[in-house]
């Protein structure tokens, strides 16, 4: 296991993997029973409820438990999507008005891919990305889809290197289409729709930019499991990945110069003002 336990102030022998848990029980079952608890909730999980259900003193131990989780949720060295697969990008972020098109000053980009499975969806790959370039498109699409697949996008000119990279490029134009975006490419629409819905739901809005990353592994890790009837299937595989990565210290999850609404003790302190 790992550092979970470090955030409480617990301290001990700290045998490897991503959270270096403190070799003390009771550290150790609160840990177990935050995985569990974490990959039961259906729709995500937020700090605040994390902290109520194990009576955790800290908001910010419940903070950092759960990003260091949510870091856990992708698998080192994991299968690209292969097959059709449709890509589009999508903006989270409030309103922005005077913006058009794929520009944006205070909204994060991010970049969909979606396995087609008759006209179904199956195992999806999300990324916030710095821009719409060509560069930064590519660089997503080769690093989540297999070489040699279908890949199906608008027209946008960001696109347009793909055969170069290896893959086949369906390429459909939605200006001089009949049909709308949503129609064309409806599976990634589908997919930012329900994250979009999911940040509100679960999280309230309430999630920086520097940490959207974090939240776009817990959807992934979720949609890609969402037939999973078992819930010790889920338990075990989340277990078996946080042992897997690197460690995460609380002072990388919080690097210098985040805003305050960044700041997990911050939002404590919020949180607290409001009871």
């Amino acid at each position: 296991m790992s550092a979970l336990g470090a955030a409480d102030g617990r301290r001990g022998r700290r045998p490897g993997g991503c959270w270096s848990v403190p070799a003390v029980s009771i550290t150790r079952r609160l840990c177990f029973r935050a995985i569990w608890w974490v990959t039961a909730q259906k729709h995500g999980a937020s700090a605040l409820d994390l902290q109520r259900v194990l009576g955790l003193r800290s908001y910010v131990t419940a903070w950092t438990w759960l990003h260091k989780l949510r870091r856990a949720m992708v698998r080192p060295g994991r299968d690209r999507l292969h097959g059709p697969v449709e890509v589009d990008e999508t903006y989270v972020g409030g309103i922005e008005e005077g913006v058009r098109g794929r520009k944006t000053e205070t909204k994060a980009l991010v970049a969909v891919a979606c396995e087609e499975r008759g006209k179904g969806i199956g195992r999806i790959r999300l990324r916030r990305i710095d821009d719409a370039s060509g560069h930064a498109l590519e660089t997503f699409i080769t690093e989540a889809v297999e070489p040699g697949s279908l890949v199906h996008t608008d027209g946008w000119e960001g696109y347009s290197g793909l055969k170069g990279k290896g893959y086949q490029h369906r390429v459909t134009v939605i200006e001089t289409s009949k049909r709308s975006a949503v129609e064309i490419l409806p599976r990634v629409h589908l997919v930012a729709s329900l994250l979009k819905r999911w940040l509100l739901g679960t999280h309230q809005g309430a999630v920086s930019f520097k940490h959207l990353e974090y939240y776009l592994d817990e959807f992934t890790f979720r949609f890609n499991r969402r037939t999973s009837r078992s819930r010790g299937k889920l338990f075990e595989r989340l277990l078996e990945q946080a042992v897997a990565v690197e460690p995460v210290p609380y002072r990388t999850l919080t690097r210098a110069g985040e805003a305050w609404w960044d700041s997990p003790e911050q939002i404590g302190q919020l949180l607290e003002s409001t009871k």
